[in-house]
């Protein structure tokens, strides 16, 4: 996590976020379906046919051109789509930084793929149950239902900016950013 300084140059940063501009997939209609051999396992690595890409800019172009229809994701092109296989969410957020303090705080978060997301209404945190660690996994939205999950390390470093809030539910924990709550659990303490 890096603090940055606060005031208008944080919000010009985070305007520019906003106009950081992407192919115009869902605009396309692609008639071609094929599956194709890439795999995006749960830790955000990329492999095509086995073997681990090793080009970062490869992997940032094609996030650009990825859509996801139901539990399914593709890489699509005007006349094509190519199904890939995604072991948990296409995406891991590695950093954030942070402006701001109380109900004026901002955070941005990175991701594996060189975006740069803000926690606000439109990119919002999701927590998932995960039977196996016995623990809520958070998430974020990216853009029109990809996510990124936290990366642990990550996870513990926002948990560090978090507070207690009573909700119509109960006490919740989670930490504040452009003006909104956004719960990371319940407190059961």
């Amino acid at each position: 996590m890096s603090e940055v300084p606060d005031g208008p140059g944080f919000d010009e940063f985070v305007q520019a976020l906003s106009r950081q501009s992407l192919p115009p997939v869902d605009r396309w209609r692609p008639t071609l379906v094929r599956d194709m051999d890439l795999r995006i396992d749960a830790a955000g690595e990329w492999f095509y046919e086995g073997t681990s890409f090793g080009r970062r800019d490869l992997v940032r172009l094609l996030s650009t051109v990825m859509v996801r229809e139901g539990d399914e994701y593709f890489l699509v092109s005007p006349a094509e789509k190519l199904r890939i296989s995604v072991e948990d969410v296409p995406f891991v957020a590695t950093d954030f930084e942070v402006a701001g303090q109380g109900a004026d705080q901002r955070i941005v978060f990175d991701t594996n793929v060189d975006y740069k997301v803000p926690l606000d209404d439109e990119h919002p945190l999701r927590s998932r149950p995960n039977a196996e660690h016995r623990a809520d996994i958070p998430y974020l939205v990216v853009r029109d239902g990809l996510e990124a999950r936290l990366a642990r390390g990550v996870f513990y470093r926002l948990v560090e900016l978090g507070e207690e809030r009573e909700s119509g539910t109960g006490r919740e924990f989670g930490v504040t950013s452009h003006g909104r709550f956004f719960p990371l659990g319940a407190v059961t303490w």
